[in-house]
């Protein structure tokens, strides 16, 4: 692996040609990823491949020019300190419009800092002035991808994306989360009042509640990653969403059983009591923001659900 400083001329070029080859691929990979969802970024990140095309078109006509036909073949994993992507973004599905922006954005300030660095150890002028040229391409603040997000993803085009990026986190994300925290909320809350009430133990009460929340969480999920693997409801990877849910399963389940850790009974019960109501809460409060139900009937429909299971687990561990 050679350092950035010791490339020739010749190398410095190649690797240029190399970069805008590769840069060129992956905002086609963005565009081929959004295309479906969001049409419009789709279109900007086609137009900024076309870019970098040029770009290599000019590099490529200059180094033929320069050193002939024969294009070495270096690229930024062979080059110490020099850009590397830390994941293959282009390559993941579905993507994230805010992830690939950003990424997009960085990709051209490191593309930037090269050509700066490239044009300071150029010794041909015509070399030198090139790679300024394209350092200013990538910087401008009239460069074509924001020339292109005015007149293509104007305002209406962006606000409608906007809210198909948010209804997507809401169907991998929110969905599954939800759901997992209202089963471990909810369904938990017999088994461990059941057990409380029976044993008048804190220990005893508190493996019941973890035990009751890590099998949850493990089955809630498993379910929710077999349930479809997303590929027609656009639900993202089953993975991440059984991944999510079982965990919001278990958060749900632990709330209320964490405070069995206090020996005293009546304290533990109290505290739990309260923790309960306050993932009640929650739970109505996240169906409000999320989902578009009313706080009231998301409160009264949690409520009754885990008043009911509540009572259940007091009356059987009472009995």
């Amino acid at each position: 692996m050679k350092r950035f400083s010791d490339l020739t001329e010749q190398e410095v070029l190649a690797l240029a040609i190399t970069n805008e080859e590769e840069d060129s691929r992956i905002y086609r990979g963005f565009a081929e990823g959004l295309r479906d969802q969001f049409p419009s970024s789709a279109k900007v990140f086609d137009q900024m491949a076309d870019e970098e095309v040029v770009h290599r078109t000019r590099l490529f006509e200059m180094y033929r020019e320069k050193f002939g036909e024969y294009l070495p073949l270096i690229r930024r994993q062979d080059v110490k300190g020099f850009i590397h992507h830390k994941s293959a973004l282009w390559l993941m599905r579905p993507l994230g419009l805010e992830e690939v922006r950003k990424f997009a954005e960085s990709m051209e300030f490191e593309a930037e800092r090269f050509y700066r660095r490239a044009a300071e150890q150029a010794r041909d002028a015509s070399v030198r002035q090139l790679l300024v040229d394209l350092a200013e391409a990538e910087a401008g603040h009239e460069s074509l991808a924001q020339k292109l997000s005015e007149s293509i993803l104007t305002k209406g085009a962006r606000e409608k994306e906007d809210e198909t990026a948010r209804r997507m986190f809401v169907l991998q994300y929110v969905q599954p989360g939800l759901a997992g925290l209202m089963d471990g909320s909810v369904s938990t809350l017999a088994p461990l009042f059941a057990a409380a009430f029976a044993t008048h133990n804190t220990w005893e009460t508190f493996l019941v509640g973890m035990a009751a929340s890590v099998g949850a969480g493990i089955s809630m999920g498993f379910a929710e990653a077999l349930s479809d693997d997303g590929s027609l409801t656009g639900r993202g990877t089953p993975w991440l969403r059984g991944a999510v849910c079982g965990l919001m399963t278990t958060v749900g389940g632990l709330g209320h059983t964490l405070p069995y850790l206090i020996p005293d009974f009546y304290i533990a019960t109290i505290i739990s009591f309260v923790v309960v109501i306050a993932e009640l809460w929650a739970i109505s409060w996240i169906r409000t923001k999320f989902m578009d139900t009313p706080f009231l009937q998301a409160a009264f429909q949690v409520v009754v659900g885990g008043v009911l299971v509540f009572l259940a687990g007091i009356l059987i561990g009472s009995s």
